[in-house]
């Protein structure tokens, strides 16, 4: 099998600025997954898709491919990250190569380490999968959220049902897409990706390394992360 890793980063961050670049105890973001992708070992191809020269030169620097940049259909807000992917795809197809699996990694997951690719891609295999999501636990059961009326009374904010419940160890537990793995066969006929269909599987994620930065606060929980569990790459 061919497997290609695309790694999307975007210049146009909204809530934070230059976030996928912005450093990370002494490392560019994108770094982390770029290092992990290629300590991996399971790719012939680690690409960072942007559409910014700076940023295509820094991932340069820490090791990835940038053999074009974004589009500027696909730079847009309103562009969706698999939108980028399908392109990235059919550039390399004009170019000559062709893979069979693509697994995107975002930049906003830089606790995501080498050995989750590795067993998402032997799930993969294992289940003969079409694709694989990584999720962890959720830090709180969406059966204690409810919304708010304009009064902001509690009287309906648990439901009886819920009320039920003796116990924590009582209540299911709930699961989160926490955005590190996305693994999915490429089918260049119809180039669609079904991520959530009967062959796809979740690879189970601790929450310390299913951090997903988005703002300031997300920066400084991986990074406390990072040193309380003296994660350090090199």
């Amino acid at each position: 099998m061919k497997n290609i890793a695309i790694i999307p980063a975007r210049s146009g961050s909204k809530g934070l600025k230059d976030k996928n670049i912005k450093e990370l105890n002494g490392k560019p973001l994108i770094w982390y997954s770029i290092q992990a992708a290629l300590e991996s070992e399971c790719f012939d191809e680690v690409m960072v898709s942007t559409d910014s020269k700076k940023y295509a030169e820094i991932a340069l620097q820490c090791g990835a491919s940038v053999p074009f940049l974004r589009s500027d259909e696909m730079s847009a807000d309103n562009a969706g990250t698999w939108e980028a992917i399908r392109e990235v795809l059919l550039m390399y197809s004009e170019m000559g190569r062709e893979f069979d699996n693509v697994m995107l990694l975002q930049p906003t997951s830089p606790l995501r380490v080498k050995e989750d690719i590795k067993n998402a891609f032997e799930l993969f295999i294992d289940k003969k999968a079409n694709s694989i999501v990584g999720v962890c636990e959720v830090e709180h059961s969406p059966l204690w959220c409810n919304i708010l009326p304009d009064d902001k009374c509690l009287s309906n904010f648990i439901t009886d049902e819920v009320k039920k419940y003796k116990g924590r160890q009582e209540i299911s537990q709930y699961y989160r897409v926490n955005g590190a793995i996305y693994l999915t066969k490429i089918s260049y006929k119809d180039m669609k990706f079904d991520l959530y269909d009967d062959k796809s599987y979740a690879y189970c994620m601790p929450q310390t390394r299913s951090v997903d930065i988005d703002t300031e606060l997300d920066f400084i929980l991986a990074s406390s992360i990072m040193d309380y569990y003296n994660i350090k790459r090199v």
